[in-house]
C-alpha cells in the first residue's frame, strides 16, 4: 500500500511538474497560466493530450514539435521529473499528511522561482506574496511551526535581505538586493520559521559566491549581476529537509 501511495505521489508530481513548465514560460511574460491550452511557441499549434504526457511524450516525439519539428528543450522533462521526485521526497519526509501537501507546494514554488529568476532576473510577486500567506497558513494548519514563529520568520527573512541590500547600496553606491529577493526571503521565512532564516542566507551566499568566482575566473566582470533568488530558493529546499539537522550539527560542534 505504501509503494502504491508513493507511485500516486510520483504521477501527481509529474503532472504538477508539467504545469510548472507552463508557469515558468508564461508568468514572466504576463500571460495566463490557465488559458489557452499548451501550444508550440514557434508554430502556435495546440499540443494534443497524447503529446502532453510528462517525459513519455518528449521521448516519443524525439524532443521535437509534432507540427513544425522545432526542438523541445530537455529542460521540460527535467522539470517534470523534478516535480515527481519532489512529491515523493515530501511524502517520505512528512508522510501522507497536510504537512506534505504544504511542503510540496512550497517546493514547487521554489522550483518555479529558481528557473524564472535564472532566465529573467525577476521573482514574480504572483508567486512570492501568495506563498507568504500560504506559509502562515501552514503554521496554523499544523503543529509543526507556530504562527508566531512563522510570522517572525517572514519578518526576519525579508528584513535581513532588506538590511543587507541597504548596506551594500551605501557601501558600493549601487543596488545590491532587489525587492523580489526580499519578498522571496519573507516567503521562505514564513515556511521555515525564524530559526532557519540564517542557514538559508548563508548557504545561498556561499553557493552564489562560488558561482560568482567561477564567472570571474571565466573572464566575466566582477560586477556581473547574479540571480540571487536562484540560490536562495534551492537553499530553502535544502533547509526544509535538513535545516534542523544542520543547525543541531553546527551548535553541537562548539
Amino acid at each position: 500500500m505504501t509503494i502504491y501511495r508513493y507511485a500516486v505521489a510520483a504521477v501527481f508530481g509529474l503532472a504538477v511538474g508539467s504545469f510548472m513548465n507552463v508557469v515558468v514560460h508564461r508568468l514572466p511574460r504576463g500571460l495566463s497560466v490557465v488559458r489557452p491550452r499548451s501550444f508550440c511557441p514557434r508554430c502556435r499549434r495546440p499540443v494534443q493530450w497524447r503529446e502532453n504526457m510528462p517525459i513519455l511524450s518528449w521521448l516519443a516525439l524525439r524532443a521535437r514539435c509534432a507540427g513544425c519539428g522545432a526542438p523541445i528543450s530537455v529542460r521540460y522533462p527535467i522539470v517534470e521529473a523534478a516535480g515527481g521526485a519532489l512529491a515523493v521526497a515530501a511524502a517520505a519526509r512528512f508522510g501522507f499528511t497536510v504537512d506534505a501537501a504544504f511542503a510540496y507546494a512550497f517546493l514547487m514554488a521554489l522550483l518555479a522561482i529558481t528557473l524564472i529568476d535564472w532566465d529573467y532576473r525577476i521573482i514574480p510577486d504572483g508567486i512570492s506574496i501568495p506563498f507568504i500567506a500560504a506559509g502562515l497558513a501552514w503554521s496554523v494548519a499544523s503543529p509543526r511551526l507556530g504562527l508566531a514563529e512563522s510570522a517572525l520568520g517572514a519578518l526576519a527573512g525579508g528584513g535581513s535581505l532588506l538590511a543587507i541590500g541597504e548596506i551594500y547600496r551605501l557601501a558600493r553606491k549601487a543596488e545590491g538586493m532587489g525587492g523580489g529577493d526580499v519578498k522571496l526571503m519573507a516567503m521562505i521565512g514564513a515556511f521555515l520559521g525564524v530559526r532557519l532564516v540564517l542557514p538559508v542566507v548563508l548557504i545561498a551566499s556561499l553557493a552564489g559566491s562560488i558561482y560568482g568566482l567561477a564567472l570571474v575566473r571565466g573572464g566575466r566582470s566582477g560586477r556581473t549581476a547574479v540571480a540571487f533568488g536562484s540560490f536562495l530558493a534551492p537553499a530553502a529546499a535544502v533547509c526544509l529537509f535538513a535545516g534542523e539537522s544542520l543547525v543541531s550539527w553546527y551548535l553541537g560542534s562548539f
